[in-house]
C-alpha cells in the first residue's frame, strides 16, 4: 500500500518568490527550492528572512522571456523582481536560467 503523498506549506519567501517570478517571465517550468536548512547553524541567518529562516534558495526557469539575454540580464531580471526580498533578509539565491531551446539542446 503506498504511503499517501505529504504536501509541505512554502513559507512566505518561497511563496513571494514564485508569486513574483510567475508573472514576469511566464515559466515553462519553475523550480524553488529552499536550501536554508543547510544555512541553519550560522546564527547570522537565524535573524534573517523576515526572522523566519528563510535565506538561501535555488530557482530554476525555463522560459522564453530569456530568449536573446546573457545570463547576467536572466539573473538581473530576477534580482530586481525580488529586491524586496532581499530587503527584508534573502541572503542567497542559486539560479539556473534557461530558454527552452537550451533544454532541448543539452538533451540531444
Amino acid at each position: 500500500m503506498a504511503s499517501p503523498a505529504v504536501k509541505v506549506e512554502s513559507g512566505p519567501v518561497e511563496s513571494s518568490i514564485r508569486e513574483k517570478v510567475s508573472p514576469l517571465l511566464e515559466p515553462k517550468e519553475l523550480t524553488v527550492t529552499n536550501d536554508s536548512w543547510q544555512h541553519r547553524h550560522h546564527s547570522a541567518m537565524r535573524a534573517q528572512g523576515g526572522g523566519n529562516g528563510e535565506t538561501h534558495f535555488s530557482v530554476a526557469v525555463i522560459s522564453d522571456a530569456f530568449k536573446g539575454r546573457t545570463t547576467i540580464q536572466r539573473h538581473r531580471m530576477i534580482h530586481e523582481a525580488l529586491a524586496d526580498e532581499f530587503a527584508q533578509g534573502l541572503h542567497a539565491l542559486s539560479l539556473k536560467t534557461k530558454t527552452p531551446e537550451e533544454v532541448s539542446k543539452q538533451s540531444t
